[in-house]
């Protein structure tokens, strides 16, 4: 593209502004960030950089210098206030990559050396190198002409700017002024300009006069620059106030926006000081309870059943000295207990990776991140430079934190507080010196507790310890997933009254229905331990055929697969009969990692996985994330609602790079096994070709054979056009749990809906119905691989839809292909269409009682 510049020019009619680097121009509503593209922070153009100096684009004065050095704002003389920022979540840099040539104050002319920046590092480290030039204050603009294609730093113009008549002001109303609570940031990085952003286009629906008040400086709440003058850190205190009729609305509002982070990522809400804490703070929904003294309810955590005598554990309180002499001894103690911290974490992950499921290990991993958090350590040594020990400034640090944690709304958040009680009592325990209080456990014990953490359920003695009950917790907590990954029956979020009962008390744990059972006769004990002999003995058989074809009766073939997520997985599979894997949860591959893995290297992971299969069909499902599942490389806005946004294949669509990364390592894994290929969050038919299309482009650069390629059907249009997509696509596979929520219109992780989600539902049993027909209509098949594959009240229902594939939890295979061998097709199809004409899961699951 030839690139015609004007001269560089200012006049009193307009500015015009020079390139501050090489590269290519982009329209601003083009930059993959909302609050750029949407003008938020101000209106302008970006470039896609090819060199690494930042050249002032005017004359003018720095006003703003970010403490990271990512940003910097130049003000001409006609008052515009040019904002630079390098590259997109380079504030979560903190500085590195970045040579400030320029401090506050320091007059330059167009041409000036701003920041020098490692465009290589920026690039590995930041979301995006692009950079973004706008008028931070655009009212006073009354015309912005961009230019376009490549343009050469100092030489060419990149943006025209008509100046309007007269400056902008905004002028409040008459009113009363009002000033806020002292408000906590929570931001991370503090008020950087996208946060910045958000609060100035919140201030900008009011009439009031609206400032931002941080010690003594207070500025306008309508200035992204003065915003970031006033280097708001994560932790500052600041308070709003308000001149105007308005006033009351706005600082409502605000306040509200700023305790939540406004929007960003990771902004987690402090608690403000004692001193203006509310009162009035709504307490937390009662428990359920029981009317029934001898039944306790909580959360099923870990499905199960055990029969035993509780044992109280308790956890110790480790008391410490607040003050020290010498803080330099103070911190190295501190870094010598971290590390003999690491190595107990890394012999506890071994133990769980050869006890469990191995996948269930990277809990521990998520322990090693939380001991390098940086605000932990961060806050721990302020307090040992202001003359607190290291106990003392480490006990304060990781309390106040879990604390926090636990206070948030999101509850799979809020669950990690017991993660960051566990890490912190390991290194206080060694930092005091203490030693770990050895647990005797009695037999037959069932463990009750107030809060348990992985640690505790990790090296809980298996062979006593039958099952657990917990005050806190949910089936979300690590301690669960832990639980159910080494089949421990487990309850959590139980009435508080589990901790006054007197250890032996004789009960029956269901963890499957979250009850506990207190004071049984002793027949109904032993009605439970025959049906847990039965059970074991049933489980042998099913072991013994796990080899056989999963066949009906009267001859119909199902194929039994597996949900895997790792190469370990993969082996149990087969070793347990697997016919192949139906859905490898690729996502895995792209988490606890700080980038995203090569080519080569999920090609490797795959290859490895498809020769374990050694020529059983192998279905990778590509990278599945998304507002409720993100990554730390993958920075993604905050959504009102993440389930209904950008997730699944929309990524890949936003994030093309990824994605066709993605699509050349499977295609390259094809020459090593049967390798097929599925794509997730497919709602429309437009969708599934723009996938197909990116495919087959990957597929003839590398000029391997074509794989076979299908859908997920976890979205009910998808369902409802799946005679449509049965003519295109090779196969289905039904993703129960999204369908489920999707059709029903509930969050499955909420808290008091959950209980209602049922994939067994007759309105969801129906769209499962139209796809398999579809399917089996079109030569293709239609396989389940959500939850409701490996539920034994299920299958033989899914059976008689239609369903040809079940891929299913790797343990439960030998009994869901056990389960197929007692009906005949006869029998599935009636019981699928009895099913249809009930009114709700419950009904459904009536049809098929489990055994008591």
């Amino acid at each position: 593209m030839t690139y015609t510049a004007p001269s560089a020019q200012t006049t009193a009619a307009g500015v015009s502004l020079l390139a501050p680097l090489s590269g290519r121009l982009v329209p601003i509503e083009k930059v993959p960030d909302p609050v750029f593209a949407e003008k938020m922070v101000g209106d302008g153009i970006s470039i896609d950089p090819v060199s690494q100096s930042l050249l002032s684009p005017c004359d003018g004065e720095v006003v703003q210098l970010h403490p990271s050095c990512h940003a910097v704002t130049i003000k001409t003389a006609e008052g515009i206030e040019v904002l630079m920022h390098i590259g997109l979540d380079t504030v979560m840099l903190r500085g590195e990559g970045f040579d400030p040539k320029v401090k506050v104050g320091d007059r330059v002319r167009a041409g000036d050396p701003l920041i020098d920046f490692d465009a290589d590092y920026v690039a590995l480290h930041a979301k995006s190198l692009l950079t973004q030039i706008v008028i931070s204050n655009s009212d006073q603009v009354a015309k912005f002409t961009p230019y376009s294609g490549n343009v050469t730093v100092g030489r060419d113009v990149i943006l025209d700017l008509s100046l309007a008549g007269s400056d902008a002001v905004v002028t409040a109303d008459s009113g009363v002024t009002v000033t806020s609570a002292p408000i906590i940031v929570p931001n991370p990085t503090g008020l950087h300009a996208r946060p910045a952003a958000v609060l100035v286009n919140l201030a900008k629906k009011y009439k009031s006069n609206i400032r931002l008040k941080r010690g003594d400086k207070e500025v306008s709440a309508r200035s992204v620059v003065g915003l970031m003058g006033l280097e708001v850190n994560h932790g500052d205190t600041v308070q709003l106030i308000a001149d105007g009729s308005d006033a009351d609305a706005a600082i409502a509002e605000l306040s509200e926006a700023l305790r939540s982070g406004l929007g960003e990522e990771g902004a987690k809400p402090l608690a403000s000081p004692a001193s203006v804490a509310s009162l009035t703070a709504a307490a937390p929904p009662p428990r359920p309870r029981s009317d029934d003294p001898n039944l306790i309810l909580g959360v099923a955590a870990s499905p199960g059943v055990a029969v035993g005598y509780t044992y109280r554990l308790q956890h110790q309180d480790i008391r410490v000295t607040e003050t020290a002499a010498n803080p330099n001894q103070e911190r190295r103690k501190l870094e010598r207990a971290i590390e003999q911290a690491q190595a107990e974490i890394e012999a506890l992950r071994a133990k769980v990776h050869g006890q469990a499921d191995a996948g269930k290990a990277a809990i521990f991993a998520a322990h090693l991140e939380l001991l390098e958090d940086p605000e932990l350590t961060d806050t721990t040594t302020n307090l040992i430079d202001k003359g607190k020990s290291a106990a003392f400034a480490w006990k304060q640090a990781y309390t106040t934190q879990a604390e926090q944690l636990s206070q948030l709304k999101n509850e799979l958040l809020a669950a990690r507080a017991n993660d960051l009680r566990d890490v912190g009592g390991r290194v206080l325990r060694i930092l005091t010196g203490t030693s770990v209080e050895g647990v005797s456990y009695p037999d037959n014990c069932i463990l009750l507790a107030e809060d348990l953490t992985p640690s505790d359920t990790a090296t809980m003695e298996r062979g006593k310890v039958l099952g657990f009950c917990t005050v806190g917790g949910g089936a979300t907590s690590h301690v669960s997933i832990l639980a159910r990954a080494m089949d421990i029956p487990a309850i959590a979020g139980a009435e508080a009254r589990i901790t006054d009962l007197p250890d032996g008390t004789p009960v029956i744990l269901d963890g499957s229905k979250g009850k506990l059972r207190l004071h049984p006769t002793l027949e109904e004990m032993e009605r439970v331990r025959q049906k847990q002999a039965r059970l074991k003995t049933r489980r042998q058989t099913e072991l013994a055929s796990a080899h056989l074809p999963a066949q009906t009766r009267d001859g119909h073939r199902i194929e039994v697969v597996a949900n895997i997520a790792n190469a370990e997985e993969a082996e149990k599979a087969v070793s347990l009969g697997g016919e192949g894997v139906g859905l490898l949860r690729s996502e895995f591959v792209f988490m606890e990692r700080d980038s995203a893995p090569s080519e080569d290297e999920q090609t490797e992971i795959y290859s490895t996985i498809a020769r374990i299969l050694d020529g059983r069909p192998l279905i990778i499902r590509t990278l599945d994330v998304g507002g409720d599942k993100p990554l730390p490389y993958l920075p993604l806005p905050h959504e009102e609602n993440p389930f209904l946004g950008v997730r699944g294949v929309r990524i890949g669509f936003d994030r093309p790079d990824i994605l066709r990364t993605q699509l050349r390592a499977i295609l390259r894994t094809s020459t090593h096994g049967n390798v097929k290929i599925m794509f997730p969050m497919i709602a429309t038919l437009e969708d599934w070709r723009m996938a197909k299309t990116m495919l087959e482009e990957e597929r003839q650069a590398l000029g391997v054979a074509p794989i076979a390629a299908g859908i997920m059907v976890e979205v009910p249009s998808t369902a409802v056009s799946a005679e449509q997509f049965a003519k295109e696509v090779d196969f289905f596979s039904v993703g129960t749990n999204d369908l489920t929520q999707y059709t029903l219109a509930m969050d499955r992780g909420h808290p008091k809906l959950a209980p209602y989600v049922d994939g067994l539902n007759p309105a969801v049993l129906s769209l499962i119905g139209m796809a398999a027909r579809a399917a089996n209509a079109n030569g293709k098949f239609c396989g389940i691989c959500g939850g409701i594959g490996s539920d034994p009240q299920a299958i033989p229902i899914l059976v008689g839809l239609g369903v040809t594939e079940l891929s299913v939890s790797v343990p439960t295979i030998p009994s869901v292909k056990a389960q197929i061998r007692e009906f005949s097709l006869n029998d599935c199809q009636r019981l699928a269409e009895r099913a249809l004409t009930l009114q709700s899961g419950a009904e459904v699951r009536d049809l098929m009682p489990m055994e008591d």
